[in-house]
């Protein structure tokens, strides 16, 4: 189980990191567009689509990393002064009757929405846009499995703090 769960962990921080980068290319995207923009008055649609695209990569993507990392928001009023068994006890009910639900949900559901779109090849409304929307909407399906991996991760882990296994 604990090969199993750092494995997830390793995956999780490899996208994480990776995906961090994509902050960068989108400052440069923004800097760019409004130095086009109002500096040299040139509107470059694709350029300013693909801000829309790295902001929905790094967020969607990301979301099993800030879950590894324990960043999600939370109201912790109680939380803060449980035990690690208590917030072992929290964490593992959340997991199971909330997040993995929702994740294969969102999966089940967006995985159709993405099909559709790659299906007909869904580009821009815009001219000069992006040809490919159909890129945007697969992170969605992607975001519901990396977080829905990590979410087993978290699961196993605190799972194995309940039965005071061995931890990494």
């Amino acid at each position: 189980m604990l090969g199993f769960v750092s494995a997830i962990d390793r995956i999780t921080a490899t996208i994480g990191s990776a995906i961090a980068w994509l902050s960068l290319g989108m400052m440069f995207a923004i800097c760019a567009v409004v130095v086009l923009r109002y500096g040299l008055h040139i509107g470059f649609i694709a350029l300013q689509e693909s801000i829309t695209y790295l902001h929905g990569a790094l967020f969607m993507l990301a979301a099993g990393f800030t879950l590894q990392r324990d960043a999600h928001v939370r109201v912790d009023i109680f939380y803060r002064q449980f035990n690690r068994r208590q917030k072992a006890w929290v964490n593992s009910l959340g997991a199971l009757f909330f997040l993995l639900p929702v994740c294969v949900f969102t999966l089940g559901i967006s995985w159709d929405f993405f099909f559709q779109s790659w299906q007909i090849k869904e580009s821009s409304a815009e001219p000069g846009g992006i040809p490919a929307v159909y890129l945007l909407k697969l992170l969605i399906p992607l975001m519901a499995t990396g977080l829905m991996l990590q979410g087993i991760a978290e699961l196993l882990r605190n799972l194995g703090i309940l039965m005071r296994l061995p931890q990494a």
